[in-house]
């Protein structure tokens, strides 16, 4: 388990949350029962497809707006609920939603952004799990001109908790991979506000 607490960079990594054994049936559970979906973004009044694909599920009446997109949940699985428990035991934090992000290659990648929005309140905790092929992850300082980004490679079966005051100061994103012909699976677990 690797710590990091610097320059308001919060968090800890946990490389093998989940075995091989688990992990290999968490991702084949999570790519045939999860109901995927391939939305679209407006850039400059413009529809494009996501570079990925999404799924939701949280608390009854807890939806999550990102970008432009209003997710509505399905409801939880006893898979979800089972991943979800495990997760906040080992963190001490409390989640009642997730989303989930399917990499179908390398070509599939998130943009640099934070996990900032007003729904998530003023002391934000992002537990993200990981299933499949292993990808970079990288953090960018909002603030630190000069700072140059620091990488994490998200291992098959992996816990990254990024705890506050992270997602004010600091921008992360996973980026292309051209040469990557697997698929990952990612599940970001948040604590959102019940309108």
């Amino acid at each position: 388990m690797q710590k990091y607490n610097y320059e308001n960079l919060n968090y800890i990594y946990f490389e093998d949350f989940f075995n091989e054994t688990d992990s290999e049936v968490i991702f084949n559970y999570l790519v045939n029962n999860i109901n995927w979906k391939h939305d679209t973004i407006k850039i400059f009044g413009k529809k494009h497809n996501l570079p990925r694909l999404t799924a939701y599920h949280a608390d009854t009446g807890v939806s999550y707006s990102y970008s432009g997109i209003k997710m509505n949940p399905d409801p939880w699985t006893k898979s979800l609920l089972k991943i979800k428990k495990k997760i906040e035991t080992f963190s001490e934090c409390e989640f009642n939603s997730v989303l989930l992000n399917r990499y179908r290659n390398g070509n599939d990648y998130h943009g640099y952004h934070s996990d900032d929005e007003p729904c998530l309140g003023n002391q934000i905790n992002i537990a993200s799990l990981s299933f499949g092929a292993g990808r970079d992850f990288k953090f960018k300082s909002k603030n630190l001109k000069e700072s140059r980004p620091k990488t994490l490679f998200l291992n098959n079966g992996s816990l990254l908790l990024m705890k506050h005051p992270t997602q004010a100061f600091w921008l992360h994103s996973l980026p292309k991979r051209m040469r990557l012909s697997s698929e990952r699976i990612n599940l970001t677990f948040r604590l959102i506000d019940k309108l």
